[in-house]
């Protein structure tokens, strides 16, 4: 008897809508997943509906969100597998940590509690936040200058501008001030289980990304690599925080593929 194809759900990360990742939703389904790309808590229907409700964001953090994808998962008939960008990485690290996945890709993953660098292409990127306290249950807007200079950094301003036309929306700033301050925090909500016996995990670095610098996913490797768990690590050197939703996209979506076939996580073998 056929088993029931692999639900992958779809995770974005700050600034970006869920819209961005409908290339891959594409390219999964018709690798026989069932893909599914729902947003954050708050979030609108498009990245313009979103843009016009701002407030709808206010206050949400990395517990609200972790919460709403795994609503989102327990409904689900079957183990999905989670691929996530930014701190849909770390959501994804998450969830597949306490039980809620088959297997997980984590594309430039925020940092978790107990990873301990800081490199200063990631802190001139989040100070403009960081240093307004006033922010940390608000919402923060991107402008396309400093989209282009600190997100998409690696592709030129004209593909930067196109990407931030069609997804970029208000993000709340309360996540990074969790992960900020997660390794000083009792209960931080940026804590993931990364010894518990898990599913495969794929980590994917840019090489030139100053959201979550290549160290930073290196380190959260070099600990998840303890667990019993499959755990690989890929590097693209030239690439920027925006790897997931620029041109180069399928070079990503293709390395999550091949990663989910070697680790028997293909959509026929569900």
């Amino acid at each position: 008897m056929a088993s029931d194809p692999i639900p992958v759900v779809f995770v974005h990360g700050l600034w970006m809508h869920a819209s961005s990742w409908q290339p891959w939703t594409e390219v999964f389904a018709s690798r026989g997943y069932i893909p599914i790309a729902p947003g954050w808590p708050g979030d609108g229907e498009t990245a313009e509906a979103t843009r016009e409700n701002p407030d709808k964001l206010n206050g949400v953090g990395i517990a609200e969100v972790a919460r709403h994808y795994r609503t989102v998962v327990e409904a689900l008939p079957t183990l999905p597998i989670l691929v996530g960008h930014s701190f849909g990485g770390l959501i994804a690290q998450k969830l597949l940590g306490d039980g809620l996945a088959r297997g997980a890709v984590a594309i430039a993953p925020a940092q978790f509690k107990g990873v301990l660098r800081l490199p200063p292409d990631q802190v001139r990127s989040v100070m403009p936040i960081l240093r307004n306290p006033l922010l940390r249950k608000k919402t923060w807007t991107h402008t396309p200058e400093s989209y282009h200079r600190t997100f998409a950094n690696a592709i030129s301003r004209e593909e930067s501008d196109r990407i931030f036309d069609a997804h970029t929306i208000p993000a709340p700033a309360r996540p990074l001030f969790q992960a900020a301050l997660a390794n000083v925090a009792v209960g931080s909500p940026a804590k993931i289980d990364t010894r518990t016996a898990r599913g495969p995990l794929l980590l994917v670095a840019g090489g030139a990304d100053r959201m979550t610098p290549e160290s930073i996913v290196a380190s959260q490797y070099n600990i998840q690599r303890r667990n019993t768990g499959a755990t690989e690590y890929s590097v693209l050197p030239d690439r920027g925080h925006s790897l997931a939703a620029d041109d180069g996209w399928r070079e990503v979506a293709d390395l999550a593929l091949d990663f989910l076939e070697r680790h028997d996580l293909g959509a026929e073998k569900g």
